[in-house]
Protein backbone atom coordinates (compact mmCIF):
# COMPACT_ATOMS: atom_id res chain seq x y z
CA UNK A 1 0.00 0.00 0.00
CA UNK A 2 2.93 2.28 -0.71
CA UNK A 3 0.23 4.39 -2.99
CA UNK A 4 -1.54 5.73 0.38
CA UNK A 5 1.31 6.99 2.04
CA UNK A 6 2.12 10.70 3.06
CA UNK A 7 4.82 11.19 0.60
CA UNK A 8 2.61 9.62 -2.12
CA UNK A 9 -0.50 11.72 -1.40
CA UNK A 10 0.98 15.04 -0.72
CA UNK A 11 3.14 17.61 -1.69
CA UNK A 12 4.09 18.93 2.17
CA UNK A 13 5.82 22.12 1.10
CA UNK A 14 2.17 23.79 0.90
CA UNK A 15 1.41 23.36 4.69
CA UNK A 16 3.25 24.60 7.60
CA UNK A 17 2.42 21.25 9.14
CA UNK A 18 5.12 19.68 6.85
CA UNK A 19 7.57 18.77 9.71
CA UNK A 20 4.98 17.16 11.75
CA UNK A 21 3.29 15.58 8.73
CA UNK A 22 7.11 14.25 7.84
CA UNK A 23 7.17 12.08 10.93
CA UNK A 24 4.12 9.56 10.03
CA UNK A 25 4.19 7.26 7.16
CA UNK A 26 0.26 7.02 6.99
CA UNK A 27 -1.85 10.45 6.85
CA UNK A 28 -4.31 8.88 9.28
CA UNK A 29 -1.54 8.67 12.13
CA UNK A 30 -1.39 12.16 12.24
CA UNK A 31 -4.67 12.96 13.30
CA UNK A 32 -4.32 12.13 16.81
CA UNK A 33 -2.04 14.95 17.11
CA UNK A 34 -3.58 17.88 15.55
CA UNK A 35 -4.83 19.94 18.56
CA UNK A 36 -1.54 19.67 19.85
CA UNK A 37 0.51 20.73 16.83
CA UNK A 38 -2.09 23.76 16.23
CA UNK A 39 -1.05 25.01 19.94
CA UNK A 40 2.70 24.33 19.03
CA UNK A 41 2.62 26.26 15.95
CA UNK A 42 0.12 29.23 17.24
CA UNK A 43 2.78 29.76 19.82
CA UNK A 44 5.63 30.37 17.61
CA UNK A 45 3.56 32.51 15.04
CA UNK A 46 4.37 36.00 14.27
CA UNK A 47 2.07 38.74 16.08
CA UNK A 48 2.87 40.94 13.58
CA UNK A 49 0.95 38.53 10.90
CA UNK A 50 -1.19 37.11 13.41
CA UNK A 51 -4.20 38.18 15.32
CA UNK A 52 -5.18 36.05 18.24
CA UNK A 53 -8.96 37.10 18.81
CA UNK A 54 -9.44 34.24 21.42
CA UNK A 55 -6.59 31.63 23.19
CA UNK A 56 -5.35 29.27 21.00
CA UNK A 57 -7.00 30.91 18.09
CA UNK A 58 -4.58 32.81 15.41
CA UNK A 59 -6.05 34.78 12.46
CA UNK A 60 -3.66 35.86 9.89
CA UNK A 61 -4.47 39.18 9.53
CA UNK A 62 -5.06 38.70 5.60
CA UNK A 63 -7.68 36.41 6.68
CA UNK A 64 -11.25 37.41 5.80
CA UNK A 65 -13.54 35.88 8.68
CA UNK A 66 -17.30 36.55 8.24
CA UNK A 67 -19.32 38.21 11.47
CA UNK A 68 -21.44 35.15 11.79
CA UNK A 69 -18.60 32.33 10.66
CA UNK A 70 -17.62 30.53 14.53
CA UNK A 71 -13.71 29.90 15.14
CA UNK A 72 -13.39 27.27 17.80
CA UNK A 73 -9.91 26.51 19.41
CA UNK A 74 -7.62 25.48 19.11
CA UNK A 75 -6.99 26.72 14.97
CA UNK A 76 -4.89 28.69 12.37
CA UNK A 77 -6.40 30.25 9.19
CA UNK A 78 -3.92 31.18 7.23
CA UNK A 79 -3.03 34.19 4.65
CA UNK A 80 -5.85 35.54 2.07
CA UNK A 81 -8.44 32.66 3.60
CA UNK A 82 -12.03 33.19 3.86
CA UNK A 83 -14.12 31.89 6.49
CA UNK A 84 -17.36 32.63 5.12
CA UNK A 85 -21.08 33.07 6.75
CA UNK A 86 -22.19 30.43 9.45
CA UNK A 87 -19.18 28.21 9.32
CA UNK A 88 -18.45 26.25 12.14
CA UNK A 89 -14.71 25.53 13.32
CA UNK A 90 -15.37 23.08 15.75
CA UNK A 91 -11.41 23.16 16.64
CA UNK A 92 -8.47 21.44 15.78
CA UNK A 93 -8.84 22.52 12.82
CA UNK A 94 -5.08 23.86 10.55
CA UNK A 95 -6.34 26.30 7.78
CA UNK A 96 -3.68 26.57 4.89
CA UNK A 97 -3.46 29.86 3.06
CA UNK A 98 -5.93 30.87 0.15
CA UNK A 99 -8.54 28.60 0.81
CA UNK A 100 -12.12 28.61 1.21
CA UNK A 101 -14.06 27.96 3.77
CA UNK A 102 -17.58 28.21 3.10
CA UNK A 103 -21.11 29.05 4.15
CA UNK A 104 -22.36 26.02 6.89
CA UNK A 105 -19.38 24.20 6.61
CA UNK A 106 -17.98 22.46 9.58
CA UNK A 107 -14.27 21.85 10.47
CA UNK A 108 -12.96 19.05 13.24
CA UNK A 109 -9.84 17.85 13.89
CA UNK A 110 -8.40 18.35 10.66
CA UNK A 111 -5.21 19.55 8.38
CA UNK A 112 -6.44 21.84 5.40
CA UNK A 113 -3.48 22.52 2.45
CA UNK A 114 -3.19 25.47 1.11
CA UNK A 115 -5.70 26.56 -1.80
CA UNK A 116 -7.76 23.85 -0.88
CA UNK A 117 -12.05 24.90 -1.29
CA UNK A 118 -14.74 23.80 0.57
CA UNK A 119 -17.15 26.27 -0.64
CA UNK A 120 -20.90 24.74 0.30
CA UNK A 121 -22.49 22.91 2.70
CA UNK A 122 -19.53 20.69 3.71
CA UNK A 123 -18.34 18.30 6.74
CA UNK A 124 -15.20 17.94 6.86
CA UNK A 125 -13.51 16.09 10.31
CA UNK A 126 -10.86 13.58 11.28
CA UNK A 127 -9.89 14.06 7.44
CA UNK A 128 -6.32 15.52 5.86
CA UNK A 129 -7.22 17.52 2.26
CA UNK A 130 -4.11 18.11 0.32
CA UNK A 131 -3.17 21.41 -2.09
CA UNK A 132 -5.77 22.36 -4.19
CA UNK A 133 -8.49 19.65 -3.40
CA UNK A 134 -12.11 21.04 -3.53
CA UNK A 135 -15.34 19.36 -2.43
CA UNK A 136 -18.41 20.31 -4.51
CA UNK A 137 -21.23 21.58 -2.35
CA UNK A 138 -22.76 19.20 -0.03
CA UNK A 139 -19.93 16.60 -0.06
CA UNK A 140 -19.14 15.27 3.31
CA UNK A 141 -16.69 13.01 4.75
CA UNK A 142 -17.96 10.25 7.27
CA UNK A 143 -15.79 9.72 9.98
CA UNK A 144 -17.34 6.87 12.31
CA UNK A 145 -18.41 3.42 10.94
CA UNK A 146 -21.83 2.70 11.64
CA UNK A 147 -21.24 -0.50 13.85
CA UNK A 148 -18.96 1.80 15.66
CA UNK A 149 -15.47 -0.35 15.04
CA UNK A 150 -12.35 0.82 14.14
CA UNK A 151 -11.70 1.73 10.70
CA UNK A 152 -9.50 -0.47 8.55
CA UNK A 153 -8.34 1.03 5.12
CA UNK A 154 -9.60 -1.75 2.23
CA UNK A 155 -7.45 -1.97 -1.30
CA UNK A 156 -7.23 -4.33 -3.67
CA UNK A 157 -8.03 -7.13 -1.31
CA UNK A 158 -5.37 -5.64 1.18
CA UNK A 159 -6.65 -4.71 4.56
CA UNK A 160 -4.67 -2.31 6.76
CA UNK A 161 -5.77 -2.12 10.66
CA UNK A 162 -5.56 1.55 11.96
CA UNK A 163 -6.72 0.46 15.15
CA UNK A 164 -8.68 4.51 15.21
CA UNK A 165 -12.35 4.66 15.45
CA UNK A 166 -12.63 8.32 13.46
CA UNK A 167 -11.35 8.95 10.32
CA UNK A 168 -12.76 10.92 7.63
CA UNK A 169 -11.35 10.86 4.07
CA UNK A 170 -7.18 11.30 2.99
CA UNK A 171 -7.49 13.74 0.00
CA UNK A 172 -4.48 14.14 -2.26
CA UNK A 173 -3.11 17.12 -3.73
CA UNK A 174 -5.65 18.09 -6.91
CA UNK A 175 -8.33 16.12 -5.92
CA UNK A 176 -11.63 16.95 -7.02
CA UNK A 177 -15.18 15.68 -5.46
CA UNK A 178 -18.46 15.95 -6.95
CA UNK A 179 -21.32 17.57 -4.92
CA UNK A 180 -23.30 15.50 -2.95
CA UNK A 181 -21.27 12.91 -2.24
CA UNK A 182 -19.96 10.93 0.75
CA UNK A 183 -16.71 10.06 1.21
CA UNK A 184 -17.36 7.19 4.03
CA UNK A 185 -14.61 6.44 6.79
CA UNK A 186 -10.94 5.55 6.02
CA UNK A 187 -11.94 6.59 1.80
CA UNK A 188 -8.51 7.72 0.62
CA UNK A 189 -8.13 9.68 -3.22
CA UNK A 190 -4.92 9.69 -4.59
CA UNK A 191 -3.27 12.82 -5.96
CA UNK A 192 -5.29 14.35 -9.17
CA UNK A 193 -8.65 12.02 -9.10
CA UNK A 194 -11.95 12.93 -9.23
CA UNK A 195 -15.03 11.84 -7.67
CA UNK A 196 -18.70 12.21 -9.81
CA UNK A 197 -21.19 13.88 -7.95
CA UNK A 198 -23.48 12.22 -5.60
CA UNK A 199 -21.46 9.53 -5.16
CA UNK A 200 -20.64 7.08 -2.28
CA UNK A 201 -17.19 6.22 -2.03
CA UNK A 202 -14.63 3.82 -0.27
CA UNK A 203 -11.59 2.39 0.01
CA UNK A 204 -8.88 3.70 -1.77
CA UNK A 205 -9.24 5.19 -5.46
CA UNK A 206 -5.85 6.02 -7.27
CA UNK A 207 -4.19 8.52 -8.35
CA UNK A 208 -5.36 10.03 -11.51
CA UNK A 209 -8.42 8.04 -11.68
CA UNK A 210 -11.98 8.86 -11.96
CA UNK A 211 -14.40 7.18 -9.09
CA UNK A 212 -17.91 7.13 -11.77
CA UNK A 213 -21.29 5.62 -10.88
CA UNK A 214 -21.64 2.34 -8.97
CA UNK A 215 -17.97 2.47 -7.85
CA UNK A 216 -16.17 1.93 -11.42
CA UNK A 217 -12.72 3.69 -10.95
CA UNK A 218 -11.05 4.71 -14.62
CA UNK A 219 -7.97 5.91 -15.13
CA UNK A 220 -7.44 9.31 -16.65
CA UNK A 221 -6.81 9.58 -19.99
Amino acid sequence: MDNIKISELYDLSHTIAADYLKSFVYPWEALKGISELIISLGKSLSPDEYDNPAENVWVHKTAKVFPSAYLGAPCIIGANTEVRHCAFIRGSALVGENCVIGNSVELKNVIIFDNVQTPHYNYVGDSILGYKSHMGAGSITSNVKSDKTNVVIKSAGEELETGIKKIGAMLGDNVEVGCNSVLNPGTIVGRGSNIYPTSCVRGVVPANSIWKTGGVIAPKK
